[in-house]
């Protein structure tokens, strides 16, 4: 049963490399992915930029827990969690696809948790040069703020953002 809740490794971060070997201490740029429109046009866009500027390409996929998750029904969360898997999952296989066209070094990173803390201390971690992110489509962003406008008032890296 992998990649179902009773994995036990299935809430744990990863990590998988594609394409050829970089240097470690090349430039890297980050991008955020959660499967959204927005966030493929900026993995996309982070692809053509580590490839014209010969730098290595972090991937983060970020699963957040929906809010309230103890007062959710169990079966709600697992759906939630194979969702999540499954999304990973396709966007791994893009990723290596990608990589092996392109001739990108390409990290892919698995996190759970809240997703500008985890994008920010990736790049953070990983001394990114340049973070890539999609804009957000949520109507709500507008008043609480969205991922991308909480990275760029990080101000650690210069921040993309597509829309």
């Amino acid at each position: 049963m992998t990649g179902s809740a009773a994995d036990p490794t299935a809430f744990q971060s990863t990590v998988e490399r594609f394409g050829p070997r970089r240097d470690p201490a090349a430039r890297a740029i980050l991008a955020g992915v959660d499967g959204t429109d927005t966030a493929m046009r900026a993995a996309s866009f982070a692809f053509g930029l580590a490839r014209r500027q010969d730098s290595r390409l972090i991937v983060v996929f970020v699963a957040c827990p929906a809010p309230l998750v103890p007062l959710r029904p169990a079966v709600a969360t697992l759906i939630e969690h194979d969702t999540a898997t499954q999304m990973y999952a396709e966007l791994s296989d893009q990723m290596r696809t990608a990589a092996e066209e392109l001739a990108v070094p390409v990290t892919v990173v698995r996190a759970f948790g809240d997703p500008y803390t985890t994008l920010r201390d990736t790049a953070d971690r990983c001394h990114a040069d340049t973070v890539v992110v999609g804009a957000s489509q949520k109507a709500g962003h507008r008043f609480a703020g969205s991922v991308a406008t909480k990275l760029i008032r990080a101000g650690h890296w210069p921040v993309l953002v597509v829309p």
